[in-house]
């Protein structure tokens, strides 16, 4: 029997390249989207094609009753969890002083309280299969970014709330995180916002989200690693 993921956000950028590199891993999949419906798809033919099974499910995760509709679908669907990986993330800019109180929320529940509700929603599967959680922050859970100020608190209580599930869920479940650096640049840069972002890699190269895959997939397999976080940044924390 194939072991079973799921994948949070798993139609667009990092999140469909996780589930992708899943798949030719030997996953079967559930992938969760909300608008990125056509790379959802996507996904599930490729998985086809590799003799895999991929099950797109839209879910709006800052809604608890689709939050736990896309956990049930997991145990509909195959009957068991090996590995959850949450990567479904809000990413929003904003001066601190001007968040209003429904963009914090907004932020906070999909960034921080879907992958609390997927926890919980699926531990009695993950225990059963003696699974794992790979939870997917960036480096504004280990620096403070002023120019994303939600975004970054959602994603240093997440960071946080991966050392808290490795401790409740020990010894049968593992928790542990992956915070990418620059993996893959925003739509909207030119080659000169790349270029300077590159020039402050140590490694001198953007990342690809291939080495996000890589740190997902070793976590995965990492039987006697648990509450820990691999930063894949190319060193550029080093930089201070």
């Amino acid at each position: 029997m194939n072991p079973v993921a799921l994948v949070t956000g798993g139609g667009v950028r990092v999140g469909r390249a996780i589930a992708l590199g899943l798949v030719e891993g030997g996953y079967d999949l559930v992938v969760s989207y909300n608008s990125s419906g056509t790379g959802a798809a996507d996904v599930a033919t490729e998985a086809a094609r590799l003799g895999r099974r991929a099950h797109p499910v839209r879910a709006d995760l800052s809604r608890e009753a689709d939050a736990v509709r896309l956990a049930r679908s997991v145990a509909d669907r195959f009957g068991r969890l090996d590995l959850l990986v949450n990567s479904a993330s809000s990413f929003v800019a904003n001066d601190l002083l001007e968040v209003t109180t429904e963009e914090w929320d907004a932020v906070m529940a999909v960034n921080l309280r879907a992958p609390f509700l997927l926890v919980r929603e699926t531990a009695a599967l993950l225990r059963a299969a003696r699974g794992s959680i790979v939870n997917i922050v960036d480096l504004s859970a280990l620096r403070p970014w002023t120019s994303h100020p939600h975004h970054s608190v959602s994603k240093a209580g997440l960071l946080h709330l991966t050392k808290v599930m490795a401790r409740a869920l020990a010894p049968h479940v593992r928790a542990n995180a992956v915070a990418p650096g620059h993996v893959l640049p925003p739509e909207n840069f030119s080659p000169a916002d790349i270029e300077r972002d590159r020039r402050r890699v140590p490694l001198g190269r953007i990342g690809t989200p291939g080495d996000v895959v890589g740190a997902v997939r070793f976590l995965a397999g990492a039987d006697y690693v648990t509450g820990e976080v691999i930063v894949v940044d190319g060193g550029l924390g080093l930089s201070g």
